[in-house]
């Protein structure tokens, strides 16, 4: 009956610390203002669109990983 017992705390001190997790998360969340959400937004969207170019589809075909791909290709 013991182990049970354990059990069944740890589980309760599992639940309580996902909880204390989540309420703080969410004050943080509630503390931002939306001009500050917007600015994060821009500041994603900016890094986003700094990335470079996908590869063209010939530089995919020659490479080394794509060939492990066709041969590891489900059939």
């Amino acid at each position: 009956m013991r182990p049970w017992k354990l059990l069944g705390l740890a589980g309760l001190a599992g639940v309580a610390a996902t909880g204390a997790v989540l309420a703080r998360n969410e004050r943080q969340r509630r503390a931002l203002t939306p001009e500050d959400v917007r600015a994060r937004l821009h500041e994603r969207h900016a890094a986003a669109a700094a990335e470079p170019e996908p590869a063209t589809a010939a530089e995919l075909t020659a490479g080394r990983t794509h060939r492990l791909a066709r041969v590891l290709r489900r059939r």
